[in-house]
């Protein structure tokens, strides 16, 4: 596979970098820019959101079978993987908890964010990675993704009346990124990671594998637009609209799916062209990239609780909210970059 020195995939670190900087855009949008800036900065908030965090949850899946693929190479057993597998998804889903206690103490503290969401699909796709070797199995779970998906849509006007009795089971699993229907996602990167871990053998497939997967992004964003453009009326276009609102949380609906897919289908094979056959490899966005956990922590705690609970920051200015993003985007490089030896030497103290 194509990797760097330290044997990670360089493409998928800088498509993470890309996820966590419209996550950062996403944010700042929401906490920094002040109302009087008008209805932009809620189309902002809508366009990005598609943007982060989808592409975190379809990496997160992707990357599983590469792992799998690497652990079988050294002969490694299938329980070793399972149990690393499983200690990291148990602290995603830590991770998120405290992070919520630290940044949303108000938000339940058990409600499926997306590093929980993460975390339990980590758990979830182990079962099925010894039998993404078979094709049909892979067109199978190919369906089941969009069923995972489509199911969730026929029973959202339901949920809410079911769910007022169950607060535990609503705040717990239907709230954030919960894991149905959010779990499509990774279900769907897992076989794609598969495959493309497989094309990746040889130079022709590997092609085929983008350009059909290129094709398939752009047919579903020509879809998007004109249904997008024909449903609703302006001002109203790419709102929330038309998705699928459960607890305060957001949910793609089917035209905002096409969007998503659209997207992702497309920035793999981009990034993939620009960073593996071309050549360039933006140091800072890898940087982003490979401390991408570490950073979605941060950035929440230094945009919300320092720069707008703390300072009181807010901005009528898209020039001012423009330079403070570009800002916090140069100190989150600066602290990936160190972030190495400040765990080297926490390490170093703690032994």
């Amino acid at each position: 596979m194509a990797a760097g020195a330290s044997g990670r995939v360089l493409f998928l670190d800088g498509l993470r970098g890309v996820a966590l900087v419209f996550m950062v855009v996403n944010h700042t949008a929401r906490w920094w820019l002040d109302l009087s800036v008008g209805l932009s900065r809620y189309h902002l908030i809508y366009l990005t959101v598609p943007l982060s965090a989808p592409l975190f949850l379809f990496l997160a899946g992707f990357c599983v079978p590469l792992s799998y693929l690497s652990s079988v190479g050294r002969g490694e057993r299938y329980g070793r993987l399972a149990w690393r597998s499983v200690r990291r998804g148990a602290g995603l889903v830590l991770a998120g908890w405290l992070l919520t206690l630290l940044v949303f103490p108000e938000e339940p503290l058990f409600g499926g964010e997306i590093l929980q969401t993460i975390g339990l699909s980590l758990v979830g796709l182990l079962p099925i990675l010894p039998l993404l070797a078979w094709q049909s199995v892979r067109v199978l779970l190919v369906a089941l993704a969009i069923g995972w998906y489509t199911t969730f849509h026929l029973a959202y006007g339901h949920l809410p009346g079911w769910l007022a009795p169950h607060p535990v089971l609503s705040e717990v699993w239907f709230t954030g990124f919960p894991p149905w229907p959010w779990f499509a996602f990774p279900l769907l990167g897992a076989v794609l990671g598969w495959m493309w871990a497989d094309a990746h053998r040889k130079p022709d497939r590997e092609r085929a594998f983008f350009s059909v997967m290129l094709v398939a992004g752009m047919v579903c964003l020509a879809a998007f637009l004109p249904l997008e453009l024909w449903l609703g009326n302006a001002p109203f276009h790419f709102t929330s609209r038309r998705d699928l609102v459960l607890n305060r949380h957001w949910n793609p609906g089917a035209v905002t799916c096409l969007w998503i897919l659209g997207y992702l289908f497309t920035v793999l094979p981009l990034v993939h062209y620009l960073m593996e056959t071309r050549g360039f490899r933006p140091r800072w966005l890898v940087i982003l990239g490979q401390s991408s956990l570490m950073l979605y922590v941060i950035h929440q705690i230094i945009a919300l609780t320092l720069v707008r609970q703390r300072l009181g920051v807010r901005f009528a200015s898209w020039w001012l909210y423009a330079l403070a993003n570009v800002a916090l985007i140069v100190a989150l490089v600066g602290l990936a970059w160190l972030w190495p030896e400040i765990k080297r030497r926490v390490r170093g103290m703690v032994a």
